[in-house]
């Protein structure tokens, strides 16, 4: 498969011509993803010692911020959801002045809110589902103005947590409920029915496109973390136009919401019209063994060592 811009050769840093950094991982955070970002710190903190980097991997979380306070050349945020990839803790850093990976503080707090995203996807063309925001007044009407089959989910979390597919008028009103209760606010998408992909983006260039089948009914929190019978497919009967559209797209789906670095954004295939529909753009993508930043990396021949170590120098390359 061809790549979207740039060239992967870029990608590749030799490991002699590594610096050896002062560095911080931060991981755990707090909320519904807070062992995920644990089991990625971890492995984060791995790949770096091996890099040759000095490293202190910190538990942090917003009531402390001391792990901010020790002197280093990066920081390296393996943090998810809540906290860790909504510009929070990236505010944090630019107030201390320490050097980071990935976007800056605005650009997750747009890419970590979907009804903001999906705005600046319009903007640029990037196709994304029809939608609705659902609040707590909207609710009486609900089912007159949208249709079941749709994806009802918080307007800003991470994790398909709370996301739940409404096949009838009934399930939607009670998802919709449950996520306004709790959150303030749903998000209700048009039900896209299809194939479901996902494309890294490393500095400007896509990687291979992946394609997720979960056993059960769609790529939730189990099938990311927990199963181990969800299929992760590179080798993709789909065809050739449309997986260069889904790459090139998702690197202006990165930039138009201003992401710096890498990303991951995550794709629906209407299997009707063949269309693809963008749904969100992962600022932190995961580090585990079930992460799929570094499965699409290992496709062009990036370790994980090497996939990290390209992640600081990219974060660190002075903006256009």
């Amino acid at each position: 498969m061809t790549l979207a811009k740039g060239s992967s050769a870029a990608l590749h840093t030799p490991a002699a011509k590594v610096t050896p950094l002062r560095m911080t991982v931060l991981a755990g955070g707090v909320g519904t993803e807070r062992e995920v970002s644990l089991e990625s710190g971890r492995a984060v903190l791995a790949a770096l010692v091996r890099l040759g980097h000095r490293v202190t991997l910190s538990d942090i979380n917003p009531d402390d911020l001391s792990a901010l306070d020790r002197p280093v050349d990066f920081v390296f945020i393996a943090l998810h959801g809540e906290f860790g990839e909504d510009g929070t803790v990236q505010r944090h850093l630019e107030e201390r002045g320490l050097p980071y990976c990935g976007s800056d503080a605005k650009a997750s707090r747009i890419a970590m809110d979907k009804v903001a995203s999906k705005k600046l996807f319009e903007s640029a063309n990037v196709p994304t589902p029809a939608y609705e925001v659902v609040t707590p007044s909207t609710l009486l009407d609900l089912t007159v103005r949208i249709a079941a089959p749709a994806v009802v989910k918080p307007v800003a979390s991470g994790s398909s947590v709370d996301t739940s597919i409404a096949r009838t008028s009934e399930d939607l009103r009670h998802a919709a409920t449950q996520v306004v209760e709790k959150y303030g606010a749903a998000l209700v998408e048009r039900y896209v029915q299809g194939p479901e992909l996902t494309v890294g983006v490393l500095g400007d260039v896509a990687l291979p496109v992946c394609e997720i089948k979960p056993a059960g009914e769609f790529y939730d929190y189990h099938a990311k973390y927990v199963a181990n019978d969800t299929q992760y497919l590179f080798d993709l009967e789909l065809p050739k136009p449309l997986l260069e559209k889904v790459q090139r797209l998702s690197v202006e789906a990165h930039r138009v919401l201003g992401c710096r670095a890498f990303s991951r954004v995550d794709w629906m295939v209407d299997e009707v019209s063949g269309e693809p529909y963008a749904l969100e753009v992962n600022t932190i993508p995961g580090f585990t063994s079930h992460s799929l930043l570094p499965k699409a990396a290992s496709r062009i021949g990036l370790s994980f060592d090497d996939l990290c170590q390209r992640m600081v120098e990219l974060s660190l390359a002075p903006t256009p």
